[in-house]
């Protein structure tokens, strides 16, 4: 796999999130903002690990999301995030039935979220997404199984591979995309959070 900068520089400071939030952390386990961001960061940080090791990296982001859900359940930004958790989860498996429980998880999370917040309108998109994200599922698996079938095949059918090839790659893109976009609103609103002036002296 091959890193451009920017993906380099998002490495980086996932990298930092997790490390800052691990400390965080130790000197503060209820902190649901803290346990948000590192669950952001971790999931971030799977994009660019193998496949079993971007699963693991998935189930402790869940982890942590569900630790920060347990001190504050109504907290829109670790239900939209856990949502993403849960998608991802879901495309990384090749269990169609599997897939299936993670993606209704996931539907449910967005749905909390948008009844949380239900002016965000990236909430919203998000749970219009989930809705046909079972059916991408399914034709991600169906290129990958063709891709495999062609690549067994004859020669002549190496134009095909390409096309399932580039179907399976444009799909995982579009897949990141969203989670690289959740991970850095939540990142975004956390930061803008912690930097908030302090009220003005009476």
């Amino acid at each position: 796999m091959e890193f451009s900068q920017a993906d380099f520089d998002r490495l980086l400071v996932s990298e930092h999130t997790r490390k800052t939030s691990e400390l965080t952390y130790a000197k503060d386990p209820l902190d649901a903002e803290n346990l948000t961001k590192w669950g952001g960061a971790l999931l971030e940080l799977a994009q660019f690990q193998t496949v079993s090791d971007a699963k693991k990296m998935i189930t402790d982001a869940i982890s942590k999301l569900d630790e920060a859900l347990m001190i504050n359940p109504s907290k829109h930004e670790t239900l939209w995030c856990m949502g993403n958790a849960h998608s991802t989860a879901a495309f990384m498996t090749t269990d169609n039935d599997e897939a299936k429980i993670s993606f209704d998880q996931a539907a449910q999370f967005f749905q909390r979220a948008v009844d949380a917040d239900p002016g965000n309108e990236l909430y919203q998109k998000s749970l219009e997404v989930a809705a046909k994200a079972p059916e991408l599922h399914m034709e991600f698996q169906k290129a990958a199984a063709d891709q495999q079938q062609t690549m067994g095949g004859a020669p002549s059918a190496s134009s095909t591979a390409n096309a399932a090839k580039k179907k399976s790659s444009d799909l995982k893109y579009d897949i990141f995309g969203w989670i690289i976009l959740a991970v850095g609103i939540v990142a975004w609103v956390g930061m803008a959070k912690s930097h908030v002036p302090p009220p003005p002296p009476r």
